[in-house]
């Protein structure tokens, strides 16, 4: 399994078979190793970082992802610092997929990198194409938000729960709806609260 050689199909966003045997073979490693993750988490063995760094690209320092998690590949995902992801998260990684630092998420997301093929006959083939996600810093995904392949969500917004994005939000702004748009921009205080 050359998980290099299967990055570089994906990522190329050009059609490619989605049920090749090598693609088919880092699919499973990926069910496997999310399956041993939520087994920990459900069972208090607690969040378990190495199977997370050896899953994903990277991973910084004090995320945690609650149970269910399942994602297709990993080696396209890449998370900052101080991450919190809610309970039956998913993530179609068949492109990269960057979460920034201080990113809350929210119940049942879906960031979807993937797309099948328009033509019908091109779609009974197998084939796929797909597109980076970006969640940028301090970003607010709330509970059901399903974020769309080649999508960029800008730092500090905040996306209303069960909204679909299919297009860029930009920084500092609420959104919502299906599809999501903006709605106002964020109000920010003088940040008297303090931990």
């Amino acid at each position: 399994m050359d998980i290099e050689k299967i990055k570089q199909i994906t990522n190329s966003g050009e059609m490619y078979d989605d049920a090749g045997d090598d693609v088919a073979a880092v699919r499973s490693r990926a069910l496997t190793m999310c399956r041993e993750y939520n087994q920990k988490v459900n069972t208090n063995g607690g969040y378990d970082m190495s199977i997370l760094k050896e899953l994903f690209s990277d991973v910084g320092e004090n995320v945690y992802i609650e149970s269910n998690f399942r994602c297709e590949f990993g080696f396209n995902i890449s998370m900052g610092h101080d991450v919190y992801i809610n309970h039956d998260m998913i993530i179609l990684d068949c492109n990269e997929v960057k979460i920034g630092n201080d990113v809350f998420i929210g119940p049942r997301v879906g960031l979807y990198a993937a797309n099948h093929a328009e033509d019908p006959f091109e779609r009974a083939d197998k084939g796929v194409y797909s597109k980076p996600i970006t969640i940028g810093d301090r970003v607010w995904l709330g509970g059901d938000v399903k974020v769309t392949q080649g999508v960029t969500i800008g730092e500090n917004s905040i996306v209303g729960a069960g909204s679909v994005v299919t297009k860029d939000i930009p920084p500092n702004v609420i959104a919502a709806g299906n599809p999501c748009k903006v709605i106002r921009p964020i109000k920010f205080s003088d940040r008297p609260w303090r931990r």
